[in-house]
């Protein structure tokens, strides 16, 4: 971690930090708030999926499950299509995949084709959709990319307040059928903010003169997928932290409802829970990508991160000890504090371990990690509860394992911070791959001219890359 870098791309391109990238950051927005909130939001149908194919609650959660894991699991595929296709076309198909799964989940004859068709060809669109979106926000932003990250992840708690009601009122007029046709159509959305993800474009060639038409120069071969992230010791150590912390990071507010419940609270005022930590959260995300984006505080952003991890780990141990609804109530804001601390933080350190030119890669493999950890925790959470009957030592174990997550990233942080002194800056490496003037020779005024222009720093212009362009 210490080895952390900051890659505003290819080398001697500086990001936009505004301008278009306003309208990155909006669709990334969408994105992520269709990404995160729609596995949730689609639980209010189950009780008519229940009913309509004489099934157990156990059944209907599968697709919940089967959405996150694809989400999470096809990281790998995500990284392969965004460096071979580029990230506006890799959306676009995610985006008619996504609306394409919920439209056929409608005409569903049995639980198995919902499985295939919301969980599969939906999770897969969404896959499609939101590993790219963060790529390019990566590349739209620089200086300002700790506040784009929290505004961005803001989406997530912003669309499950607005989703979750939308799906009831939609099964309450034209049932479940109707509801997954219109939420179809909803999707389609996706594909406009595709449509915003403008590659950025290339500069003019310096003195270029109307004439014969030179050919290109042959650029190297690009990795579809590339494992050379994991000889970077960063990476590994935040790749292992972040599986650990995806174990218990989700576990709370699966069961806190649950939790009040037992404790003999109204089912109404057990599911307000969720609405309190939602709204806590909504603010959190972008507060703490504004805070790390502060120059002070930057530097120490994987320190940042460490914190949030250890805050949320502390938060689940002492829900443990509540025993009444007050108490909960409580825990839930600062468990909205610190998951929305997690949530702004957990890619910007990524990109700033590894960079923009290994980022695409480098996040599609974190996420396949965690889609296993995610797969295990709510599960394993749910057998301890099953056996011991009570909800506390669940919060014990989500907590116990969030702060390992905290420890393991501090340590390893600390344990590999000289490194980071021998490794060059974005600007170091920008700076000497910028056009030089010739040295040998006389060197006139066109020469001149010439060499002012090959600095696309000074005048505002981007180059073109493969994972931003076709």
């Amino acid at each position: 971690m210490g080895g952390a870098v900051v890659d505003d791309g290819p080398a001697g391109v500086p990001a936009p930090d505004g301008g278009w990238g306003w309208a990155v950051l909006f669709g990334c927005f969408v994105i992520t708030g269709f990404s995160y909130a729609f596995p949730k939001a689609v639980s209010v149908f189950f009780k008519e999926l229940m009913k309509e194919f004489n099934i157990g609650y156990s059944d209907t959660a599968w697709i919940s499950s089967i959405l996150l894991a694809m989400l999470y699991g096809s990281g790998p595929l995500c990284s392969v299509s965004v460096n071979r296709f580029g990230c506006r076309p890799v959306m676009l198909v995610g985006g008619l995949l996504a609306s394409l799964g919920m439209v056929a989940a409608s005409f569903c004859r049995s639980i198995i084709e919902v499985y295939l068709t919301t969980g599969v060809i939906t999770g897969l669109g969404l896959a499609l959709n939101f590993q790219p979106s963060l790529i390019m926000l990566n590349r739209y932003f620089s200086k300002r990319r700790p506040l784009a990250n929290g505004l961005a992840a803001a989406g997530s708690p912003v669309f499950l307040c607005a989703l979750s009601p939308l799906g009831q009122l939609l099964q309450d007029h034209y049932g479940w059928r109707g509801g997954f046709l219109i939420l179809g159509g909803l999707l389609l959305n996706c594909c406009v903010c595709a449509a915003l993800m403008r590659p950025l474009k290339p500069p003019r060639m310096p003195g270029a003169e109307p004439g014969p038409r030179q050919p290109a120069p042959r650029q190297p071969a690009r990795r579809l997928l590339d494992l050379s992230v994991f000889r970077d010791r960063g990476f590994v150590i935040y790749a292992l932290a972040a599986s650990i912390m995806v174990l218990g990071l989700f576990v709370p507010p699966v069961f806190v409802v649950s939790y009040a419940k037992d404790l003999g609270t109204p089912d109404t005022k057990a599911a307000f829970l969720l609405t309190v930590l939602g709204f806590i959260d909504i603010f959190a995300r972008p507060t703490a990508g504004l805070i790390t984006g502060l120059p002070r505080v930057r530097p120490y952003s994987v320190y940042l991160f460490s914190f949030a991890m250890f805050f949320n780990g502390i938060a689940d141990l002492a829900g443990s000890t509540a025993t009444d609804y007050g108490g909960l109530v409580v825990f839930c804001v600062f468990f909205g504090i610190s998951y929305g601390m997690v949530g702004a933080l957990q890619f910007e350190v990524l990109m700033a371990i590894v960079g923009t030119h290994k980022f695409s890669s480098a996040i599609g493999l974190v996420l396949l990690m965690e889609a296993m950890a995610v797969l295990v925790g709510p599960p394993s959470g749910g057998k301890l509860l099953d056996a011991t009957h009570v909800y506390k030592y669940v919060f014990i174990l989500a907590g116990a394992e969030v702060l390992c997550s905290s420890l393991v990233l501090l340590l390893g942080n600390i344990f590999f911070r000289g490194r980071g002194s021998a490794e060059p800056t974005a600007r170091e490496v920008a700076k000497e791959e910028l056009p030089q003037p010739p040295t040998d020779g006389p060197v006139d005024a066109h020469e001149v001219e010439v060499f002012l222009k090959g600095e696309p720093e000074k005048n505002g212009e981007a180059v073109q890359n493969p994972e931003t362009s076709v």
